[in-house]
């Protein structure tokens, strides 16, 4: 953790000693009481957080808010429901980049099943997204949905409206990613990355009648979340990762809406 973060909530009450943000507070950091250390509320404010007390009942924390952190990346991807192992290396790793948006879609060749798996029933997703948030000094979450369909979000306003719209295709794509995002990359990004057994004929059409372009990351066959993160990271480089004055213009112009 590199960042400690939480809900607004939890600062009213102690933290139990079994929670691992207590754990690490304590053996990690080794705070004792009057020490402080960086922290942040979710979707809230960075600050640092003073270690008050230590019972045996948990730890008692306050909070003092610094700045706002800096908006997410305009910078969304759309990828085919994947086995949840799967979903769960890409919600941290696409999160720990940095995206506004993480759209798991039914394919043509994805299992229905995945949307039922307990990932998303038990709302463990949200927990990879705080552990990755931590992992990258950030309080900000990106939005999530993983119950609609390739036709269905390729016709959201966040993702139609988009400058620059790449899917990534080893079969049928022309050009590799740095060539199909060169001298293109101001504004919006959308990146769209198959499933593990890559995308049908019919979600191509779907793609190219998008505007999405099919690109490729060279001749290997690459894991579902391999190519994710070498995706994103050829989509955002040369930018600081966040939106601001001095910063190249790479997808960083405008915030994707946070659809739920």
């Amino acid at each position: 953790m590199n960042l400690i973060l939480f809900e607004p909530s939890e600062l009213a009450k102690p933290l139990p000693r079994t929670d691992p943000r207590a754990e690490h507070i304590l053996t990690v950091l080794r705070r004792r009481p009057g020490d402080t250390f960086d922290a942040g509320l979710i979707d809230g404010p960075l600050g640092k957080a003073t270690l008050t007390g230590v019972t045996p009942d948990g730890l008692t924390l306050s909070f003092a808010a610094t700045r706002e952190p800096p908006p997410l990346p305009p910078v969304t991807l759309v990828v085919g429901l994947a086995r949840p192992q799967t979903a769960r290396k890409i919600l941290f790793e696409a999160t720990t980049l940095g995206v506004g948006a993480i759209h798991f879609v039914a394919t043509e060749k994805t299992d229905p099943n995945y949307a039922a798996s307990t990932l998303w029933r038990s709302g463990e997703w949200r927990r990879h997204l705080v552990d990755a948030a931590q992992q990258a000094f950030d309080t900000r979450l990106p939005a999530v949905t993983w119950n609609r369909s390739l036709a269905q979000t390729l016709a959201d306003e966040s993702v139609s409206s988009a400058p620059l719209r790449i899917a990534l295709d080893n079969y049928e794509a022309t050009a590799g990613l740095h060539e199909a995002v060169a001298g293109k990359r101001s504004g919006g990004c959308v990146l769209a990355v198959g499933p593990e057994r890559g995308w049908g004929d019919h979600d191509r059409d779907l793609l190219r009648g998008g505007g999405f372009t099919l690109a490729h990351l060279g001749s290997r066959v690459l894991r579902v979340e391999t190519a994710v993160v070498a995706g994103l990271a050829v989509m955002i480089a040369g930018s600081s990762g966040r939106a601001s004055a001095d910063a190249p213009a790479t997808c960083q112009e405008s915030r994707p809406c946070r659809s739920k």
